[in-house]
């Protein structure tokens, strides 16, 4: 899951602009790393990045690891809340591809997933800087 300036998302960052904490004007090296990551991101780039997310080559990834004990229902338990959690993502417009790639495969026919998805798509981005917000 992101989070705000995650562990993850500060990783990154300071991977990719880690030489911006050394300003010692600042108190919070943070700050500066975080703004040096914001200045260079793209033109078309919402606020999410750097903030949300900020993937670098060889960067860090959240992983998700679920231990599971033998014989035990941990696993059709995993299965059903995967499947909760895709369509509670999808309704709020931040899916996570592959866990719901995964649960329509399951559901319907491969030719009716792309209609279902244009159809039932909110997108809650931000709008990027400079760019004016529309709505149709």
């Amino acid at each position: 899951m992101h989070r705000y300036k995650g562990h993850a998302v500060r990783k990154n960052v300071a991977k990719a602009h880690g030489t911006a904490a050394k300003d010692l004007t600042r108190n919070d090296p943070w700050l500066a790393v975080f703004e040096a990551a914001s200045a260079n991101r793209d033109v078309e780039a919402s606020e999410i990045v750097p903030y949300w997310v900020y993937q670098v080559e060889g960067g860090a990834k959240i992983q998700r690891i679920v231990p599971t004990l033998p014989l035990s229902q941990d696993l059709d338990r995993m299965i059903a809340l995967q499947n909760s959690l895709a369509i509670y993502r999808m309704v709020f417009g931040q899916p996570r591809q592959d866990d719901l790639l995964e649960y329509l495969q399951k559901k319907m026919p491969t030719e009716k997933i792309t209609e279902a998805l244009d159809n039932l798509r909110v997108d809650l981005t931000p709008p990027a800087p400079g760019i004016p917000d529309v709505v149709s």
